[in-house]
């Protein structure tokens, strides 16, 4: 979340860059935190005063004690009673207002990096670069949804059956290519520096809320009300949350953790064209990776989570692009984020697989993740993560592209981890 020292000192940047996100109650939110703020300061002066004076009084009554005047004793301990009331007073009310600046604190979105485009919607954003030659495919090409029939390898039906609609049965070589990609995003992301954790896929209430997904998202994820624990729906919640009221040693800088893990998203409202197959489900499997930085070095990290996330897909064969998102596309916590979309020629559409972002310190500052830096004053960190990348799309475009009249050719670099080179 956002910190009251910068909507105070950097308050015209702050309506900006709300502005930039289309937050529209952005000038009155900020209003009415500053006004809170004045109050909560009001507040503990008058707090501080009532304490000092009642610890002043204290030593009195202790020297009139000593000297024998207990009756000017008993005069300041009524005094001293009425201030421990101020006091009481004046803390009941600095919680209050605590409260409240830290609700409207948690409505408030990340602001967007300077770089960020204008824009409302997924049309606005902008292309960064284009890799990759968009396959030609034969007569009888078929989308996903009709591939997985015809070989059997994924069953849709079952899943409605078991669970219900967006919870696939994977089945055969479809399995086995599912658990192919997560070991190769993993082996690769290893080679790339990253640490291998495997998280729980449960969260309690304060790790969502330390990384954006409470109070904004809750509609969006699986709530278990007698535990009050959430499925995640997606492995940077608790991968990110391992290091919340931590103070890492600068020495441990920059940590880089990798996890595979399935998500669980109820993804409510959507139905159509655009959302068949394995276009979006509610249960899905994904290997997210994560950074933890010095704020000087997060954008380079980005950049080479970028890079990274691009050697897959090239590795994969996958013709892809690289979007900067614009403001009113972006994510709630994110200051800056770049999608990755795969070509899936059967479908003659983009396909989104991966986000990679910068929080800076928006989730940090909830994390309350800090380093110290030269025994100085802590600091707070800036936290990253991206799709290394989610499996539902890459299959899509993995059958849909490669497929030919005798089977589906899968790449080369998938062949020792699938024990197979072909489907069909």
């Amino acid at each position: 979340m956002l910190q009251v020292s910068v909507l105070k000192e950097q308050t015209d940047r702050v309506l900006a860059g709300l502005a930039k996100k289309h937050y529209p109650t952005g000038p009155a939110d900020v209003a009415a935190i500053l006004d809170l703020d004045q109050r909560r300061r009001a507040l503990q002066t008058t707090h501080d005063a009532a304490q000092a004076e009642a610890n002043d009084l204290a030593r009195q009554i202790g020297a009139l004690m000593k000297s024998g005047d207990k009756a000017g004793a008993e005069t300041l301990k009524i005094r001293t009673t009425e201030l421990k009331q101020h006091t009481k007073t004046a803390t009941d009310e600095l919680t209050q207002v605590e409260i409240a600046i830290q609700q409207l604190l948690y409505k408030l979105p990340n602001l967007p990096h300077a770089s960020v485009p204008e824009g409302r919607a997924a049309a606005d954003n902008e292309l960064v670069r284009a890799h990759g030659t968009k396959p030609d495919l034969y007569a009888g090409a078929q989308p996903h949804w009709e591939l997985i029939k015809k070989y059997d390898i994924i069953d849709f039906e079952l899943g409605i059956k078991i669970t219900g609609a967006g919870f696939p049965v994977y089945k055969g070589q479809g399995a086995r290519l599912q658990r192919a990609l997560v070991n190769f995003f993993l082996d690769e992301a290893r080679a790339a520096g990253y640490t291998e954790v495997q998280p729980p896929i449960v969260v309690n209430e304060a790790s969502a809320t330390a990384t954006g997904q409470l109070p904004d998202k809750e509609g969006q994820m699986y709530h278990d009300a007698k535990d009050d624990l959430y499925l995640i729906p997606t492995a940077e919640v608790p991968v990110t949350n391992l290091y919340r009221d931590e103070i890492i040693p600068v020495e441990k800088l920059p940590i880089r953790n990798a996890a595979y893990t399935p998500c669980f998203r109820r993804e409510a409202g959507s139905w159509g064209a655009d959302v068949r197959g394995l276009n979006r489900l509610h249960q899905f499997d994904k290997v997210e990776i994560v950074q933890i930085t010095q704020p000087e070095n997060s954008y380079a990290a980005l950049d080479g989570m970028v890079a990274h996330i691009e050697s897959l897909l090239q590795k994969l064969g996958l013709p892809y692009r690289v979007l900067r998102l614009c403001g009113g596309d972006m994510g709630f916590t994110s200051a800056l984020t770049y999608d990755l979309e795969v070509w899936s020629a059967a479908q003659g559409r983009w396909l989104e697989v991966s986000s990679a972002s910068n929080f800076e310190t928006y989730q940090a500052n909830r994390l309350k993740c800090r380093y110290r830096a030269d025994g100085g004053k802590t600091q707070l960190l800036h936290t990253l993560n991206g799709s290394a990348l989610a499996l539902p799309r890459i299959v899509a475009a993995l059958l849909e592209n490669n497929q030919t009249a005798d089977g589906i050719e899968l790449p080369e670099v998938l062949h020792s981890y699938c024990g197979f080179s072909k489907i069909g």
